[in-house]
């Protein structure tokens, strides 16, 4: 059987790169358009792919491997960038994890912590990226606020306390109720959004809390070709 060649991609020379210092902790969030030449292959990999797995993780959703291409693709475009924004050198990046991506958790299914903006971790040094391979009408991504905190990301100093308030929150009986989170709640203040937009691509710390933007009536397509396609992947310590 033939083996089908990966995508070709490569980072496109006029993309438009933009850093914002967002929420009163002005924490940076670095927004790509246009970020890939080549990212049309991408979305037809994921759609050809037929390993996407059940995720047993936190992610909502369907998961498949994206290919080495686009690893290679960031190696070449992206360090600079990061060292210049984040203070991060490649030196400090030990692994690297890119996964093709769909949202297609229902609601009534989403574990309470899935409710509510979330860190990927408590490492400041490491950072986490979205590609969006869909357009505006399936979501973008959004960043919050913890109110009675105030924090705007939780690293390992915050976690503790972060943690308890969430759990005096459960136990006066606040817990969110069944769905995603999509701008203001009593808990939680939105800071910035963003819209996806087919090859947009979104770079920001773990330690930020941030939350799709999943508005009722979105369909939880399991169809690469139809649902919120997106590549998300962390740059790791370790």
């Amino acid at each position: 059987m033939a083996v089908s060649p990966e995508p070709s991609v490569q980072f496109n020379p006029e993309a438009r790169v933009r850093v914002d210092q967002v929420g009163a902790e002005r924490q940076p969030v670095v927004c790509i358009d246009d970020f890939l030449l080549g990212a049309g292959a991408l979305r037809e990999d994921a759609v050809a792919k037929k390993g996407f797995d059940n995720n047993t993780g936190f992610y909502p959703g369907l998961r498949a491997a994206a290919p080495g291409s686009y690893y290679q693709a960031l190696q070449n475009s992206l360090p600079g960038l990061i060292e210049r924004v984040f203070g991060i050198h490649s030196g400090q990046i030990a692994s690297v994890e890119c996964s093709y991506s769909l949202v297609t958790t229902r609601p009534d299914d989403l574990h309470p912590v899935q409710r509510i903006p979330h860190f990927d971790s408590n490492r400041p040094t490491e950072l986490a990226m979205i590609h969006f391979l869909c357009g505006p009408e399936l979501g973008g991504t959004s960043f919050y606020r913890h109110r009675d905190t105030g924090f705007e990301y939780v690293d390992a100093g915050r976690r503790e306390s972060f943690l308890g308030a969430l759990e005096a929150d459960a136990k006066a009986g606040r817990l969110p109720p069944p769905g995603y989170i999509n701008g203001d709640t009593d808990q939680f203040e939105r800071i910035a959004s963003y819209e996806a937009a087919f090859n947009r691509l979104l770079l920001y710390r773990c330690t930020s809390l941030h939350s799709g933007n999943i508005a009722e009536g979105f369909d939880f397509d399991t169809d690469p070709a139809k649902g919120r396609l997106s590549i998300n992947t962390f740059l790791l310590n370790g």
